[in-house]
C-alpha cells in the first residue's frame, strides 16, 4: 500500500511538471509577436533616405574643368599665341603675357570671359576662344559590384550606366541601396538612390555622376 501512494505521489508530480511545460510552448500569437519585433529591429536599422544632392549635372550641365583636361586657344587676331595645354595636377595652366592661371573649378565660358578681360591690357583684340579639346572624368564603383574599380568617362553618364561598366550589382548586393557620393564646395555629400525602378525598365529620371564621384553598392539584407 505504501509503495502504490509513493507511485501514485511521483505521478502527480510528474504531470505537473508536464503541466508547466505544456504552458511554456509557444503558441501561433507569440511566434508572430516575435517576428514583429525581429522585423522591427531590422527596420530601425535601416538607414532612412537621404536627401539629393545639390544642383545635380546632368547631359545639358555645364562642365567644370579639372586636372587632365586638354583646352584649345584660340585667338581673334594673334594666331601665334594659338595652343593646346593640359591642366596640371595643381589646377593650372600657363599662358603668354599672363604667366599661371587657375583654371580647375570653372566652366570653360568662365575661362574664356576671364582671359579676355586679362588679355585687354596686352592685345588689341582680347578675344580668345577656350574650348575643351578632352575632357575625361573618373568615377570610383565600389562594394558589392560584380567589377569594381575606376571608371572613366568623356560624355555625360548616368549611375546607372556606370553601375553596369562595373558588371552590374553582385548576387550580394542591394540595387535599391546604393549611396553617391560627392564633394560639393569643399564638403562631402552623400546621397541613397534606389536603381530597381531603372532596373524594371520604369520611367524615371536619370542621376548623374561627374568627375570624382563615389558609388557604393550595398550589401542586400535579403
Amino acid at each position: 500500500m505504501t509503495q502504490d501512494s509513493t507511485q501514485m505521489s511521483y505521478y502527480r508530480q510528474f504531470r505537473g511538471t508536464l503541466g508547466v511545460y505544456r504552458r511554456r510552448e509557444p503558441n501561433g500569437s507569440s511566434c508572430l509577436f516575435a517576428f514583429l519585433v525581429l522585423a522591427a529591429l531590422a527596420c530601425g536599422g535601416c538607414q532612412s533616405p537621404l536627401p539629393p544632392l545639390p544642383n545635380p549635372p546632368g547631359p545639358r550641365t555645364a562642365v567644370r574643368l579639372s586636372p587632365g583636361d586638354v583646352l584649345k586657344f584660340s585667338f581673334a587676331e594673334e594666331s601665334d599665341l594659338d595652343q593646346t595645354q593640359r591642366i596640371r595636377r595643381d589646377g593650372k595652366i600657363s599662358l603668354p603675357y599672363l604667366g599661371e592661371v587657375t583654371a580647375a573649378g570653372m566652366r570653360p565660358i568662365d575661362l574664356q570671359r576671364e582671359l579676355t578681360r586679362r588679355y585687354n591690357e596686352y592685345l588689341d583684340n582680347p578675344e580668345v576662344l577656350v574650348t575643351l579639346d578632352n575632357g575625361m572624368g573618373t568615377v570610383i564603383v565600389s562594394g558589392f559590384a560584380n567589377k569594381p574599380g575606376a571608371i572613366t568617362f568623356d560624355r555625360p553618364t548616368t549611375v546607372y550606366q556606370a553601375i553596369m561598366e562595373a558588371g552590374g550589382v553582385s548576387d550580394y548586393g542591394s540595387a535599391s541601396n546604393i549611396h553617391l557620393t560627392r564633394i560639393i564646395n569643399g564638403v562631402q555629400r552623400t546621397e541613397r538612390i534606389n536603381l530597381r525602378p531603372s532596373i524594371h525598365g520604369e520611367a524615371v529620371n536619370p542621376k548623374y555622376v561627374q568627375d570624382g564621384d563615389v558609388i557604393y553598392i550595398s550589401r542586400s539584407l535579403f
